[in-house]
């Protein structure tokens, strides 16, 4: 059993073909997607799909490109968002990134920090997008769980080694994307070979990042079997092995049982 722990069903891409979508992930082993809220107008549509899929689950965050329009957001309201319904079952995705810089720095710091409030104050695991900002997320990362202890989940890390080690001192875990099976990602290939097994999970980040040999086109939950095949090579194991531990892995991050 394979779970894509990262995925955008709500996505215009994805929408229209969701049924489908969901089917030939079956088809595929995928028997559980964790669909992930960037704004407020995708979270209306999650909700919806959690209601109409029961192997769907969802998350409520504020992505770091859309926190300009959200600069007023309390670790209360991330909160109460989380108990809309009891498949939401993380936060996020929220963190920085300084390579676009849609919303201010300064920003994206203020609303990153009001969720990881929330994580604290409901145990919820918070789902982080890091681009361009290692040290910031660092820095935050570090400084809060020493206030109060969370789980963090680096969302398509993509990371320096050094930066992986460093967070991995602080009990995170690491979810691959079809990323790391493009031909130029060899340095992060070799990152994630130096992780260990027991904090790692997949995703595929749909409709984005379609892992190679379906580079370009649009990505959906299915596709992930590449990620895994991958990794399974890179930690010379099986595909079983690949989708066992990653499996648990996400049982014990987000503190459910759906094996």
């Amino acid at each position: 059993m394979i779970i894509d722990s990262h995925c955008h069903l709500d996505n215009e891409k994805l929408q229209p073909k969701i049924k489908e979508i969901i089917d030939n992930a079956e088809k595929s082993n995928v028997k559980f997607m964790l669909t992930i809220c960037t704004n407020n107008e995708s979270f209306k549509k999650i909700i919806d799909i959690l209601e109409t899929y029961q192997n769907i689950f969802g998350t409520y965050g504020i992505h770091p490109h859309e926190t300009k329009k959200y600069n007023d957001i309390s670790a209360g309201i991330i909160a109460k968002q989380l108990f809309k319904n009891k498949k939401i079952i993380g936060v996020g995705e929220s963190g920085l990134d300084f390579y676009y810089n849609h919303s201010e720095a300064r920003i994206q710091k203020k609303v990153f920090l009001k969720h990881i409030e929330a994580c604290q104050a409901t145990s919820k695991p918070l789902i982080v997008h890091s681009r361009n900002a290692e040290r910031d997320t660092l820095e935050i990362l570090s400084s809060e769980k020493k206030n109060k202890n969370f789980d963090v989940l680096m969302h398509c890390f993509t990371g320096s080694k050094e930066f992986a080690h460093n967070l991995i001192d602080i009990d995170c875990y690491f979810s691959a994307s079809g990323v790391i099976t493009f031909k130029k990602s060899t340095e992060l290939a070799k990152t994630f070979k130096s992780i260990p097994n027991d904090k790692i999970l997949v995703e595929t980040d749909s409709p984005y990042l379609s892992p190679e040999p379906l580079r370009g086109k649009i990505n959906v939950p299915s596709n992930i079997i590449h990620t895994v095949k991958f990794i399974s090579i890179l930690k010379e194991t099986t595909d079983e092995d690949v989708e066992k531990f990653t499996t648990n892995n996400f049982q014990k991050l987000f503190k459910i049982n759906i094996a």
